[in-house]
C-alpha cells in the first residue's frame, strides 16, 4: 500500500477551553470557588476585588455610628459659647473613675497609651506573668489529657512508664483495646508483675473523665456508680442489672430484666434512671469533634406573601477588571508586555463571565425548585412532591447533567433549615387513589409516627406499614425499614424505653 492524502467532512463538538471552566465553575462548592477565586487574583493581575461597595456600605455605617454617637453643642443659658463636652473631650482619668469606657478614641491617641494593663485599680498590685501558673487545657487527644493528669499524679519511675503504656492503648472512646497480659509484655521487664499493672490501671480508672481505662462497657459502668454515695436509693440494684444482665439491658428486655431480679416496673424505671445519668462513653467528654458549618448558597424568604429567592453575597466576594493595568494595553510600547496584559485581560474577562453565568444558573434553577416544592415551603416535608432532575431540566430548557452539577454540595437557606438542593429530589411512591407520592415525604411521615409513639410500646415496621396503608399510602415492610434505617432510627426493640 503507497500513503496517499486523502479529504475527510464532518462535524464534531469541541469543548472549548472557556466552556470548561464555566463547567467547572459550576459544580464547585462554595468553599471551593472561593479558593478558585482567590487563586484566580493570585494568578491574574488584571482581576481585582471590587471593594466600592463594600467600602460605601462601611462608610455609610460609619456615619450613621457618628451621627448617633455625636452630641450637638448647644449654647450655655448665659450667652456664651461654651458648648457641653462631647465624649472625646472627656479625659482618660475621670472615664476610669467613672468605670466608664468611651465609645471612641481621640484621633490622636491609641488603646494602649489609653487603657493599659497597668491602670487597673483593683487593689492587688501589678503582677508579673511569672505569677501566673498554667491549669492546663482541654486537648483534642484523650491520650493528652490523661498524660497531663498522670504527670500532675505521684507515680514512681516504674508506674510511670507502666502509665504510659496504659494510656497509649486506650481509644478515643475512653476504653482499653488490650488485655494487661498484653500491657506486661510488652513493657519487657521481668521484674513487674501482672498485680502493678492492675493497681496502675484502677489508679487511672480515677482519672478525669472517671471510667477512662475500662475493659467494658459494664465495667466502665460500675467504676462511675463506685463514686456515688452508697446510700444512693437503688445504687445496688443498679449494679446488679449492669454486672449480670447487660445484655438484657442492651437489648432493652425490661420485661426479662424484671423476672431475674423480682423488681416492680416502678422500681426498674428508677433504676434505669440511675443507670441514664452514667456515661457509657468517657471519651466522647475529650475528644471534641470539629464542626461543619455550611454557608448557603441562595436564601429562601417569604415576602409580601410570595416565595422569593436571592443569591447570597457572602458566598463569593465581587470581582472585578483594573482598569489602570488594562489600560496599559494600549499605551505599553513593548509588545510583550502588551500581549501579556491582553491575554490576561481574555482570562479575567471569561472568568467574571463565568460567575456570573454559575449564579444566573443557579439563581434559575433554585427559582424553579421553589416553584415546583411550594407545598414543601408552605406545609413541611410531608407535602413534598416527587420530582427528578429531568423536570427542572425541561422546565429551565437545560440539560439534565447541568442541573445535577448545579445541584450537588450547593445549599439553600429556608425558614426550616438549611438543606442541599438534592434534598429536594425524590422518587415518587404509588398511592392506592392512583397519585404519587415522594419518597422524602413517606420519611417525614415515618418520623412523625415514631416521634408521637408511646416509648413503652413502640410501632414495629410492620405497624407503621399498615398505619401508612390507612392512609392510602402502598409501601412494603422492607421499603419502611430502608427509609427508617436512612434517618437513623434504631428498630422497635432499641426504641423501647421505660423512662
Amino acid at each position: 500500500m503507497r500513503p496517499s492524502l486523502q479529504l475527510r467532512m464532518g462535524q464534531h463538538l469541541t469543548m472549548t477551553p472557556q466552556l470548561q471552566q464555566a463547567i467547572k465553575l459550576l459544580q464547585l462548592s462554595t468553599l471551593d470557588l472561593q479558593q478558585e477565586i482567590q487563586e484566580a487574583l493570585d494568578s491574574n493581575p488584571l482581576l481585582e476585588v471590587d471593594e466600592n461597595q463594600a467600602s460605601s456600605e462601611a462608610n455609610d455605617e460609619n456615619i450613621d455610628n457618628h451621627l448617633n454617637n455625636e452630641q450637638v453643642a448647644t449654647p450655655a443659658l448665659d450667652g456664651s459659647e461654651d458648648s457641653a463636652p462631647t465624649k472625646d473631650e472627656i479625659s482618660t482619668s475621670e472615664a476610669l473613675s467613672q468605670n466608664e469606657i468611651p465609645d471612641e478614641l481621640s484621633v490622636d491617641t491609641t488603646w494602649e497609651e489609653s487603657f493599659s494593663a497597668g491602670t487597673s485599680n483593683t487593689g492587688l498590685g501589678s503582677v508579673s506573668n511569672d505569677d501566673y501558673v498554667y491549669q492546663g487545657e482541654t486537648s483534642e487527644s484523650i491520650q493528652d489529657h490523661l498524660t497531663w493528669q498522670m504527670e500532675l499524679t505521684p507515680f514512681s519511675d516504674t508506674d510511670r512508664t507502666i502509665a504510659t503504656a496504659i494510656i497509649d492503648a486506650i481509644d478515643n472512646s475512653g476504653y482499653l483495646t488490650v488485655s494487661c497480659e498484653d500491657i506486661l509484655a510488652s513493657l519487657g521487664d521481668d521484674e513487674i508483675e501482672l498485680d502493678e499493672v492492675e493497681a496502675v490501671l484502677k489508679r487511672i480508672h480515677m482519672f478525669d473523665p472517671i471510667g477512662a481505662g475500662a475493659k467494658s462497657i459494664a465495667d466502665c459502668l460500675l467504676i462511675q456508680l463506685a463514686q456515688f454515695d452508697q446510700a444512693t436509693p437503688y445504687i445496688e440494684e443498679a449494679k446488679l442489672v449492669i454486672s449480670e444482665h447487660i445484655d438484657l439491658l442492651g437489648n432493652r428486655d425490661f420485661r426479662q430484666i424484671m423476672r431475674k431480679t423480682r423488681l416492680k416496673e416502678p422500681q426498674l424505671k428508677e433504676v434505669m434512671q440511675l443507670i441514664h445519668s452514667l456515661t457509657p462513653r468517657p471519651g466522647d467528654a475529650i475528644v471534641q469533634k470539629d464542626e461543619q458549618y455550611v454557608i448557603p448558597d441562595v436564601s429562601v424568604f417569604k415576602r409580601n406573601g410570595r416565595w422569593v429567592v436571592e443569591l447570597n453575597p457572602d458566598t463569593a466576594p465581587k470581582i472585578g477588571i483594573n482598569n489602570q493595568y488594562a489600560a496599559m494595553a494600549k499605551t505599553s510600547k513593548s509588545t510583550e508586555d502588551s500581549q501579556f496584559i491582553r491575554s490576561h485581560l481574555q482570562e479575567a474577562k471569561w472568568f467574571i463571565k463565568s460567575l456570573e453565568s454559575r449564579n444566573d444558573t443557579l439563581l434559575k434553577v433554585s427559582h424553579c425548585i421553589v416553584q415546583q416544592q411550594h407545598g414543601f415551603f408552605e406545609h413541611g416535608p410531608e407535602a413534598m412532591r416527587p420530582m427528578v432532575l429531568n423536570d427542572i431540566a425541561e422546565a429551565v430548557e437545560m440539560h439534565e447533567s447541568t442541573i445535577s452539577r448545579v445541584t450537588t454540595q450547593k445549599f439553600m437557606h429556608t425558614p426550616r433549615g438549611i438543606f442541599e438542593l438534592k434534598y429536594f429530589f425524590s422518587s415518587h411512591v404509588s398511592t392506592e387513589n392512583g397519585g404519587e407520592c415522594s419518597s422524602t415525604a413517606i420519611r417525614a411521615l415515618i418520623k412523625k409516627l415514631i416521634d408521637a409513639e408511646i416509648v413503652a410500646k413502640p410501632l414495629s415496621d410492620s405497624k407503621i406499614t399498615q398505619l401508612l396503608a390507612d392512609q392510602g399510602i402502598k409501601v412494603a415492610r422492607r421499603t419502611i425499614a430502608k427509609y427508617r434505617e436512612s434517618l437513623g432510627i434504631p428498630p422497635s426493640n432499641q426504641r423501647k424505653s421505660l423512662l
